[in-house]
C-alpha cells in the first residue's frame, strides 16, 4: 500500500485541525461514511483511482456525492485536488476512523462465528474481550460456516481462536505427531 504513510499523515493532520475547531464527531461521521461509501461501491472506487479521469472532475464528483458533509471534510477534497491524491481518500478516511477511536479510547473487535452472534455468545465474547482490552470495545461479526462452531477474536494484532476448527486442527497435528 504505497498510499499508507501519506494516508496515515493527511488523517493525522485532519483530525488535529478537527479537534482544534470543534468538529471532530461531525468529521468522524463524513469519515465513516466516506470510507464505507467507497468500500461499498466498486465504480465510485475505480473512478478514484483511476487515472484518465482529471483530479478536477473528481473534486467536483466528490464535494457533489457527499455534499451534506462538514466543511472541514469538503476541504480534504480540495487538499486531496491540489496534490493530486485522490487515490489515497478511502485510505485517509479509514486512518481518521482508527486514530479517532484510539484517541478516545475505542477498539473494534472482529468476531467470527459459524452463525450470526446471538446474546449468550455475544456476552460469553464480551466476556473474554476484557481479558484483552480494557478499552471501550464496539463488536463488528463476520459469519464464517467453516469455523463450525466457537469464535475467533481479533483485537489490533491480538488473535484468540475458539472455533471447532482450530480444536480439531490442533487434535489432526497431535494425533500426526504421535
Amino acid at each position: 500500500m504505497s498510499g499508507t504513510r501519506a494516508a496515515i499523515r493527511y488523517a493525522k493532520a485532519i483530525l488535529d485541525l478537527a479537534i482544534s475547531q470543534g468538529v471532530a464527531t461531525e468529521v468522524y461521521n463524513d469519515m465513516v461514511l466516506i470510507s464505507s461509501t467507497i468500500k461499498e461501491n466498486e465504480e465510485l472506487s475505480t473512478f478514484i483511482q483511476n487515472p484518465t479521469i482529471s483530479v478536477t472532475v473528481k473534486e467536483s464528483a466528490l464535494t457533489e456525492v457527499f455534499a451534506q458533509t462538514n466543511g472541514l471534510t469538503k476541504g480534504l477534497f480540495h487538499l486531496l485536488f491540489e496534490n493530486k491524491r485522490f487515490e489515497i481518500l478511502e485510505g485517509v478516511a479509514s486512518q481518521y476512523v482508527l486514530q479517532s477511536n484510539e484517541m478516545n479510547g475505542f477498539e473494534v473487535a472482529t468476531v467470527t462465528t459459524a452463525i450470526p452472534l446471538d446474546a449468550d455468545l455475544e456476552a460469553k465474547v464480551s466476556e473474554k474481550i476484557r481479558e484483552f482490552s480494557n478499552k471501550k470495545i464496539t463488536i463488528e461479526n463476520i459469519v464464517d460456516p467453516s469455523i463450525i462452531g466457537g469464535f475467533i477474536i481479533r483485537i489490533g494484532d491480538k488473535q484468540y481462536n475458539a472455533s471447532i476448527a482450530n480444536r480439531l486442527q490442533v487434535l489432526k497435528r497431535e494425533f500426526s505427531n504421535n
